[in-house]
């Protein structure tokens, strides 16, 4: 770019406002980053949410609860981990035991919220030692390891999910394995295997009393932005390609870091893509690919590239999803006529036998609120799928779940049955360790029908 080449308004707007929605997870990222590094060691925020300093984990023993606020769009299959890691922390050492036959992969993205990790089921991942170490370390690896994975931005995030049936057997079968689960730096390997009681965590701060329509954490603040942009362009490195897309941000970023004029400028367009192009991207019905019946799915998460539309999407409704070969995702607004599905109403759900999600994993359909959380009901149900061991088949094989609506008095229906809230409401439906058949998009979700 020519550096002191004059910038209009207009100029500063438009550009500023694709500014924005490029920066817009790093920026999330980077801000979790400095939350997390306050803390003293692992822990429950509020008694829910996973938190850790960097160079570690916090880890749950049980499903996600209805309060947390951390991440949206958690899932009521796995026992989640939460990991930090931090370049200036240096390498990190990830623990992983023998899971059998349980299913389980171990996320790990960068700043820019693409997967640099391969571990899991679907990877036939030893159990051992693995280090994760970013690009610029060059130090020698102990023996003792498994493998090495590298990432290239100053942070990152490691997110382990085993799957946990819904029954008080499994949850406490599932103790011991979640105990060998770690997250420490290299300079504590001495190649043991080390066991946390996770169910002792300490906990951050109060007991959550917000309501079922509060939002998630707010990560991104665009009235911040002139100067968040030029730390994510100073900090996450261009990839091939990118670097003329960091030309003209950066033209922008250090406009604004001398001109008060400029720096309003881009502010305002900051404020206004958040509250009109990134914010339209909450909603499902307006991202991803077409997948029948008002469904969406997407098929680049965690290795966006330069889609970042679809990165800034993924982040703003649902952030940290699984590359497609780990999960695919299926994305509901509208019921099969085109209308916004909402709780008073009573909807329909019905698998064909034989045409169950064809996973090598699990499947699972999610409710969330119009905030994409957990509705909180007497049930304490917010999802039905694998996991659950006593949904009722119809007589041909068939499954159908009904959503929505008044409690259900017939015991079947009630076992099939997802409560909503009085609003509007979303549907997601998961596919863990999905078939080629779901990767090449021959299966989708059938439609949802509202009961008349």
């Amino acid at each position: 770019m020519n550096p002191g080449f004059a910038l209009t308004d207009e100029y500063i707007r438009s550009f500023g406002k694709a500014a924005y929605l490029w920066a817009w997870p790093l920026v999330n990222m980077r801000n979790r980053r400095l939350a997390m590094e306050k803390l003293p060691a692992p822990g429950l925020l509020q008694g829910i949410g996973p938190v850790t300093p960097p160079g570690r984990i916090a880890m749950l023993h049980d499903y996600v609860e209805p309060a947390e606020r951390l991440v949206a769009c958690p899932n009521q299959d796995v026992a989640y981990g939460f990991g930090m890691l931090a370049a200036e922390v240096g390498p990190t050492v990830v623990q992983l035991p023998d899971f059998g036959d349980r299913f389980w992969v171990c996320q790990g993205v960068d700043q820019r919220t693409e997967s640099f990790v391969h571990l899991g089921a679907m990877y036939d991942s030893a159990p051992g030692f693995y280090l994760l170490a970013h690009t610029g370390w060059s130090g020698e690896i102990p023996e003792g390891f498994q493998g090495i994975f590298r990432y290239d931005t100053p942070m990152a995030i490691v997110i382990p999910r085993v799957f946990m049936d819904d029954t008080a057997e499994d949850r406490e079968a599932i103790l011991p394995t979640l105990s060998r689960i770690g997250v420490y730096p290299l300079d504590e390997y001495d190649g043991s295997v080390k066991e946390t009681d996770w169910t002792a965590l300490p906990h951050y701060g109060e007991a959550p009393t917000a309501g079922a329509e509060t939002p998630e954490t707010q990560w991104v603040d665009p009235t911040r932005f002139p100067a968040d942009l030029s730390l994510v362009l100073d900090e996450v490195p261009p990839r091939s390609g990118e670097e003329a897309v960091y030309a003209m941000f950066r033209q922008l970023a250090d406009a604004a870091e001398t001109d008060d004029q400029i720096r309003a400028v881009l502010t305002e367009a900051a404020v206004t893509a958040d509250r009109g192009l990134v914010a339209e991207l909450f909603e499902f019905r307006n991202i991803g690919i077409p997948a029948g019946y008002h469904w969406s799915t997407q098929r680049d998460g965690a290795q966006f590239g330069t889609s970042y539309l679809s990165r800034t999407a993924m982040a703003k409704a649902n952030i940290f999803v699984n590359a497609p070969n780990e999960t695919c995702y299926y994305y509901l607004d509208l019921d099969a006529d085109g209308a916004r599905l909402h709780g008073t109403s009573t909807y329909r759900i019905t698998f064909a036998a034989g045409h169950l999600p064809p996973v090598r994993g699990f499947w699972s359909l999610t409710l969330y609120n119009a905030k994409h959380f957990f509705h909180p009901n007497e049930l304490r149900r917010y999802s039905l799928g694998t996991k659950n061991k006593s949904l009722v088949p119809g007589s041909d094989g068939s499954l159908t779940l009904l959503v929505g609506g008044e409690q259900p008095t017939n015991p079947d229906d009630l076992a099939n049955w997802l409560p909503a809230p009085a609003g509007d409401f979303s549907l997601y439906l998961r596919a863990y360790w999905p078939d080629q058949e779901i990767l090449d998009q021959e299966w989708s979700p059938p439609p949802v029908v509202r009961e008349i």
